[in-house]
């Protein structure tokens, strides 16, 4: 017994002997750490689209908050696997032209699974832009085509142009974190679908803009605070590097800007409206925090502050003029934050750049660069965009019918409802009946005030 015991301690000695990693060196240290911030922001900024689901179910009505996590669900699932068979080789292959890219798809010859994962987040950023633009009324087979769209092929070639050193950027263009590769582009789509669209019914009545108010607003305000949560992994990880010279100030940018285009969002509702606009002021937020996503990185902090200042009032100013004058229905005011505010944080740079700015080299060059990039972006979006859905619409209508936009997309689409509630709708399938009594507090009423209609009236 002894002999195999001492046998069999003899073989676990010979064949257990430890082995030995190699000493970690300074490179795999920083490798990893570098690695460790950028899944860590793409973290972030995958649950940025919590956010936009609760911003979005928040701002709309109550019978169509089940679609409307579906479609942020779906967006991202969608997003993830046509980015990663068809988007990120046309965006990040190798270019043809500085204008697609022609390798990497299914990342064939592609190492970086890191970057891949948080591009991917940035695809379905972009795409989900148009969910709350076009809530209850678009089918939700159209929408998803349209996101296939998107993330396969409009926004990856926006992206090639400017982050794959494409034309864009040969020009000397910059966009640090995606003003307008990923905010404008997904505003730009979301406009088009909209003019395809129309408004919502009950949206208007001649020229008064009527109340279709929020079924939620505090978990609107919810998914504000996780969107700004999530920015600072969208902004901060695209330094793509734990960067100990250039996270911290890109991070600071993003808290600067934001928290004083809330505060001008506030204040300046208050001089417009006379009360201080709960719901704007939430998006003055996303709006401030758009404005300084291009610029985040070479924009000082005290310009940071100005960007934001400037943010607040034109998301205000934009959210006016598209509900008033061009009569677009954006229930989740998405065009203005991310368009409008997209289009000024990306002019913003040729202003305010430390390095290439007109406020600090007296050259309009940088400038110039930015609004030809503005203007090419948005031609391109809108062209491919447009042509997608007047082809798509040639099938079939985009748009749910008059029966299930008053019952609610929920019931539509889904044949369920997200509360135990009950919609009545009035006789005649005029209107589904959204409140009673006065309303004289919400932005529609302070909207028709500036245009001289009645201080006072009546829902029906």
């Amino acid at each position: 017994m002894l002999k195999k015991i001492a046998l069999i301690n003899l073989l676990l000695a010979t064949i257990g002997s430890p082995a030995y990693a190699a000493a970690p060196t300074v490179e795999s240290l920083e490798l990893s750490v570098n690695l460790v911030w950028v899944m860590l922001a793409a973290f972030l900024v995958f649950f940025m689209h919590a956010g936009f689901a609760m911003v979005e179910t928040g701002f709309t009505r109550s019978k169509n908050a089940l679609n409307i996590l579906m479609k942020n669900f779906l967006t991202v699932s969608i997003a993830a696997i046509l980015f990663f068979a068809v988007g990120f080789g046309l965006m990040f292959g190798d270019t043809i032209s500085g204008l697609i890219g022609s390798t990497a798809f299914m990342l064939n010859g592609y190492g970086d699974i890191a970057f891949f994962v948080f591009q991917a987040m940035f695809a379905a950023t972009c795409a989900t832009i148009i969910s709350g633009a076009v809530a209850e009324r678009m089918k939700l087979s159209s929408y998803l085509l349209l996101t296939v769209a998107m993330t396969a092929v409009i926004y990856p070639l926006v992206g090639h142009w400017i982050w794959n050193g494409g034309w864009l950027a040969e020009l000397g263009f910059t966009d640090f974190a995606g003003s307008t590769v990923v905010h404008l582009t997904g505003a730009v789509g979301a406009i088009v679908a909209v003019l395809f669209l129309g408004p919502r019914i009950g949206k208007y009545s001649g020229k008064k803009v009527n109340v279709i108010p929020a079924h939620n607003i505090p978990m609107g305000a919810l998914g504000v605070f996780i969107l700004w949560l999530g920015w600072f992994g969208f902004n901060g990880g695209s330094t793509l590097a734990a960067d100990p010279s250039l996270v911290p100030s890109v991070i600071a940018t993003t808290l600067l800007s934001t928290s004083a285009a809330l505060i001008a969002a506030a204040l300046y509702t208050q001089f417009r409206f006379g009360k201080i606009d709960p719901s704007i002021s939430l998006n003055g937020v996303l709006g401030g925090l758009v404005g300084i996503t291009a610029g985040c990185a070479e924009i000082s902090l005290g310009g940071s502050i100005i960007v934001g200042l400037v943010s607040g009032v034109v998301l205000v100013e934009g959210i006016r003029f598209l509900e008033t004058k061009a009569k677009v229905d954006d229930p989740v005011g998405a065009i203005a934050v991310h368009g409008i505010c997209g289009i000024w944080g990306t002019l913003a740079v040729g202003l305010f750049s430390t390095s290439t700015g007109l406020f600090y080299t007296g050259s309009f060059a940088q400038l110039g660069v930015q609004a030809i990039g503005i203007v090419a972006v948005i031609v391109w979006v809108s062209a491919a965009a447009g042509l997608f859905i007047f082809a798509l619409s040639r099938f079939s209508s985009i748009r749910v019918s008059e029966e299930e936009e008053l019952a609610g997309l929920d019931f539509a689409e889904h044949g369920s409802n997200a509360y135990e509630l009950k919609e009545t709708l009035l006789s005649g399938g005029a209107a589904a009946r959204m409140g009673e009594g006065d309303v004289t507090t919400g932005l529609a009423f302070r909207l028709n005030s500036l245009n001289g209609t009645p201080k006072k009236r009546k829902m029906t």
